[in-house]
């Protein structure tokens, strides 16, 4: 008796798949429609590449923070060592 519930919440799952795609299918013309008389246009999801430079670009701009951060406390520091030495 299990096997066939979980025989039948297969073919429902199924079905609720291709009742979406069937959806979609038919509004996607509308939809264009009301679009180009309302005159915006969809986003274009960003691909991978462009998520990947995105995310290369923030890395470097975190990199470059930090790294001025860093010449700056040891700027810091030496200035502290000299004045140090001179007492």
């Amino acid at each position: 008796m299990a096997s066939h519930f979980e025989d039948a919440r297969y073919y429902m799952g199924r079905a609720v798949e291709h009742a979406k795609a069937g959806i979609k299918e038919e509004v996607e013309p509308l939809e264009d429609r009301v679009r180009e008389l309302t005159g915006t246009e969809k986003e274009p999801e960003p691909g991978r590449l462009e998520k990947l430079q995105g995310d290369l670009k923030e890395l470097e701009q975190r990199a470059e923070g930090e790294a001025r951060e860093a010449v700056e406390n040891a700027r810091e520091r030496v200035t502290a060592y000299r004045e140090q030495r001179e007492d």
